[in-house]
């Protein structure tokens, strides 16, 4: 299992989290080998999203995609692809 790990500044808090909820979340969920994803508020001015994926090719197509989207309220700061050494 691989995993995409993005890293985001969060211009405007409220129009970010309407783009996560109703545009974000539901594209990544129909993603090719989606497993699991989780984003998470660090502070209102910062974001961080874990999406694991069943295989490094299906992570990396998705951490392809989600480079090149411009989602409202943010700014992507880096997106990373890595395999997933453990999970609970």
């Amino acid at each position: 299992m691989h995993a995409v790990v993005i890293s985001v500044a969060i211009d405007d808090y409220e129009p970010a989290k309407e783009a996560l909820q109703g545009q974000v979340v539901p594209q990544v969920k129909q993603a090719p080998g989606f497993v699991a994803g989780y984003w998470v508020n660090v502070g209102r001015e910062r974001g961080r999203g874990i999406i694991a994926f069943e295989s490094e090719e299906a992570a990396q197509n998705a951490a392809n995609t989600l480079g090149g989207i411009d989602p409202v309220g943010v700014t992507i700061e880096s997106v990373e692809v890595g395999e997933v050494d453990a999970s609970a």
